[in-house]
């Protein structure tokens, strides 16, 4: 089968390799363009198109799909079908009807749950039990296709959701790799999603990143393990930003929220008098390190964290 790909970020790339795998000719590669990354800001490829260039693929990164340019080069490498994996951008309908089998998405939720651009951290921000992949016929809507095939898995309690992306990547590829086979035989048969299941996941920003204590545990342990790894989760100690790296809850204590207990552990009270263990923790301008050993190092019995 001719494909055009359309990815970006490394959850993509599994999927772009599968296909490749699995015997299909990836006829083009559309991506995000190159990009500043780090302190240094220097110019980047996405992942995806490091792949593609390995592999001699023809790369387009148009800055819109919206252009007759776009359109042409499409329609002259004539795809039997689109296969998009969080490429970042929508797709016009112009270019959804340009395949004869269509447009094919590779997303990151159970369908219609967590529609948009950050599934994957919100179901565990929000404390899901499960979560999984989707492939969806692609329509107009934002992720409102019909869908074609679901897989799920458990979210393990203390998975972050850089871990979960990983999980979930080499699942979307197995799930893709096993969609167009089952387009290409006309065995599928489409299911409309229930617009009254439906939920959105936003795309995440700095600003989710203050750490409330009093919220309960359990809900700042999600937070935390659902901003991993980025934009991350971070308190104040005496002035200074902490961030959070890895939590678990530790039972019930008394205290105002926020407050650290003693012990050689790095404890502190949260909502409901609730209390959370911080597992790993850094402080600004410095490196990563364990909670107790922070501890050995700040003396901080009865001192309440605040709000960055």
């Amino acid at each position: 089968m001719k494909i055009v790909f359309m990815g970006t970020p490394e959850f993509a790339v599994p999927s772009l390799g599968a296909l490749m795998r699995a015997g299909h000719e990836v006829a083009a590669v559309f991506t995000r363009r190159d990009r500043p990354v780090g302190r240094k800001q220097i110019l980047t490829a996405p992942p995806v198109k490091v792949l593609a260039q390995e592999n001699g693929i023809p790369v387009f990164q148009p800055e819109t799909l919206r252009g007759a340019e776009t359109e042409q080069a499409i329609r002259d490498i004539g795809p039997d079908v689109i296969v998009v994996a969080a490429y970042g951008k929508i797709l016009p309908k112009n270019i959804l009807n340009l395949p004869r089998l269509g447009c094919v998405n590779v997303h990151a939720s159970l369908l219609p749950k967590y529609r948009g651009a950050a599934p994957i951290q919100q179901a565990v921000l929000d404390g899901e039990p499960v979560t999984g992949v989707t492939t969806m016929q692609m329509a107009e809507g934002l992720d409102t296709g019909d869908i074609l095939f679901r897989d799920r898995t458990e979210i393990k309690p203390e998975e972050t959701s850089g871990e979960l992306t990983a999980r979930l990547a080499a699942m979307g590829a197995k799930l893709i790799v096993r969609t167009l086979s089952e387009l290409e035989r006309g065995t599928v048969t489409p299911v409309q999603q229930n617009e009254a299941e439906s939920s959105y996941a936003p795309m995440l920003t700095k600003k989710r990143s203050p750490i409330d204590w009093s919220r309960a545990a359990v809900q700042i342990h999600n937070q935390v393990r659902g901003l991993s790894p980025w934009p991350g989760a971070a308190t104040v100690f005496e002035g200074k930003k902490l961030k959070v790296h890895a939590t678990r809850p530790a039972g019930n204590g008394s205290g105002i929220p926020g407050q650290i207990l003693s012990g050689r552990d790095l404890k502190v009270v949260c909502g409901d008098g609730t209390v959370l263990q911080l597992l790993t923790v850094q402080p600004e301008g410095g490196k990563r390190m364990s909670g107790s050993d922070f501890l050995r190092g700040h003396p901080a019995q009865g001192t309440v964290l605040g709000i960055d």
